[in-house]
């Protein structure tokens, strides 16, 4: 069979097939930990309640820290590994933030102040990448030695694509689930906060406090939500360095974001439409690249920015117009 390419050209299915050295992953892998070694030991040292002011300085932070490794790989290894990896980094961070809110809904539940929410979207976060990285060699092994992977994974994003626009904005509350009832059963807990530990002892026994509970559901949700994301930056790479640092740096800055946009759900009344229709192209995408037809890494970046940007944009105009749209009260009329 013939390949046919969108305005574009590259390796087998129209990826890059990078040669990374050992030093590069290393290098990767040290640079990711000492970037959360310095968030933990130093920013976040101390608990304290995050100003919105802080949590936009740190969100723009983690987003120049992910650019200027989307530039390294860029300068390192040419302008189609560089495409690809700002393509599953934006795929990545823009199904995210639907993660951020079912995360708000977790630790309103259970009423874990401010001050403390940091340190368990931490070991949170530290989770997700551990879990991720199993799925993104798993995912990538799969799709490289059965091409039909491609076609299965697409069609599951299509399938979510539909959920998320039938569904809307309807979810039930994670934290009422039968999985947290096993872990409550099965390990022994308290309903006492002791400052940010997970575990402390109460009459001589080790028990697990409210935050652990958080923790399970966080890294669940974790779960949940790379079925979706993880294959969705498949469509776009077939490179484990690129899928999986790309997902790494993106993951990293969703606790800034949190505190950002937890309180900030109903301003973004068109998100489920924009990332239904980013997950609906991709999957198409990637069912095309089975039949030999290739997108190119360059419009894939432009169609996903764009749809990310104008679901944004639709969402503060709708919001803005609402706000215009009501009436202020009329102040009463005397009376004669």
């Amino acid at each position: 069979m013939s390949a046919l390419t969108l305005l574009g050209s590259t390796s087998s299915r129209n990826f890059v097939d990078l040669d990374v050295s050992v030093l590069a992953w290393v290098a990767a892998l040290i640079a990711i930990a000492v970037l959360l070694l310095f968030d933990i030991l130093v920013l976040h040292r101390t608990p304290k309640e995050p100003t919105v002011q802080r949590a936009a300085l740190e969100t723009v932070s983690w987003l120049l820290v992910g650019v200027v490794f989307g530039v390294l790989v860029l300068a390192r290894w040419g302008g189609s590994a560089g495409g690809e990896w700002f393509s599953g980094y934006l795929i990545e961070y823009s199904l995210s933030i639907d993660n951020v809110f079912v995360w708000a809904l977790i630790l309103s539940h259970f009423k874990v102040p401010m001050a403390y929410q940091h340190r368990v979207l931490f070991w949170g976060v530290f989770g997700a990448l551990v879990m991720r990285a199993g799925f993104i060699f798993a995912g990538v092994a799969l799709v490289n030695r059965f091409d039909i992977t491609l076609v299965v994974f697409g069609a599951f994003l299509l399938y979510t694509a539909v959920r998320l626009v039938l569904d809307g904005d309807d979810e039930s509350n994670p934290a009422d689930s039968k999985f947290m009832r096993l872990v409550h059963r099965f390990v022994p807990s308290t309903d006492q906060l002791d400052g940010q530990k997970l575990f402390t002892r109460i009459g001589g026994r080790r028990l697990a406090t409210p935050l652990f509970a958080v923790l399970v559901l966080v890294e669940l949700t974790d779960v949940l939500f790379a079925v979706d994301s993880v294959p969705a930056v498949l469509a776009v790479s077939g490179e484990q360095f690129i899928v999986f640092t790309s997902n790494a740096f993106a993951i990293m800055g969703l606790r800034s974001l949190y505190f950002l946009l937890a309180d900030m759900r109903a301003r973004f009344s068109f998100l489920q439409q924009g990332l239904a229709t980013i997950l609906a192209f991709v999957g198409v995408k990637m069912i095309l690249t089975f039949f030999d037809v290739h997108i190119a890494t360059w419009i894939s970046l432009l169609v996903i920015a764009i749809v990310l940007l104008a679901s944004v944009g639709f969402s503060l105009r709708d919001t803005r117009r609402d706000t215009i749209s009501i009436p202020e009260e009329m102040p009463p009329s005397d009376e004669r």
